[in-house]
C-alpha cells in the first residue's frame, strides 16, 4: 500500500483511488449512461459509481435501492441513517465511507460532537441514549448480523425509535456493511492532492 493511503478515521473526506478503471463517460455505452442517470445523490457521478457501471444490471438495481434507503421520506432521520452507515463503516474500517457519513451526520445534525467522540474514543464514546443505541445496534449488525439481538432492538425502542425507524436503521447499516466491502476491494482512500 502506498504512503498516501489514509489509515485513520477523519471527518475530512479523502479522495478515493480506484483499482479498477472507471467507465469514462465519453466512452460509455447507452446502457451504462442509462444506469448512471440514477445517481446516489445530487452530486457528480463518483469514480466509485463509474467503476460499478461496468456491471450495468447491478448498478440499475443498486442506485435506486441506495436512494430509497438513504434518502427516503419519513422514518429515521437522515442524520441517524448516516449514523447507522457510519457504525458499519467504523466496524469495517472503511476510511472513505466513515469520512463521508461522519461529515454528512455532522452537517445534517449541525453538530460534530457525536462523530468527534466516536473517532476519539471509539465504540466506548460517551453518547446520548438514542445515539448510543443506534451506534451499538449498527456495530453489532455490521460485525456479525446474528449478534444483533432482541435486546438490542428493545434498546432501540427504549431510546425512542419506532418500528419504521428500526427498519430504516437496519437497512442503512446493512447497505453499508455491503458497500464498505466493495470500497475496500475496488479502491483506496488517499490524501487529496494539493
Amino acid at each position: 500500500m502506498s504512503d498516501d493511503v489514509i489509515h485513520r478515521f477523519t471527518r475530512t473526506v479523502p479522495e478515493w483511488r480506484p483499482r479498477v478503471v472507471p467507465v469514462k463517460l465519453a466512452e460509455a455505452t447507452p446502457e451504462q449512461l442509462e444506469a448512471l442517470q440514477v445517481t446516489p445523490s445530487n452530486t457528480k457521478v463518483s469514480d466509485y459509481v463509474l467503476v460499478l457501471a461496468h456491471d450495468v444490471e447491478t448498478l440499475k438495481v443498486r442506485s435506486p435501492l441506495f436512494n430509497a434507503i438513504m434518502y427516503g421520506k419519513g422514518g429515521l432521520s437522515r442524520a441517524e441513517r448516516e449514523l447507522g452507515a457510519l457504525a458499519a463503516s467504523v466496524v469495517n474500517h472503511c476510511i472513505y465511507c466513515a469520512a463521508v457519513h461522519a461529515d454528512r451526520h455532522a452537517q445534517l445534525s449541525k453538530d460534530k460532537t457525536v462523530t468527534d467522540k466516536l473517532f476519539a474514543m471509539g465504540e466506548k464514546a460517551d453518547l446520548g441514549p438514542r445515539d448510543r443505541a443506534i451506534l451499538d445496534f449498527g456495530m453489532r449488525l455490521a460485525r456479525t448480523p446474528h449478534e444483533a439481538t432482541v435486546e438490542d432492538v428493545q434498546a432501540l425502542r427504549d431510546a425512542g425509535l419506532d418500528e419504521g425507524e428500526i427498519l430504516d436503521l437496519t437497512l442503512s447499516t446493512a447497505l453499508f456493511s455491503w458497500a464498505n466491502r466493495l470500497m475496500h476491494i475496488l479502491g483506496d482512500p488517499v490524501r487529496k492532492a494539493g
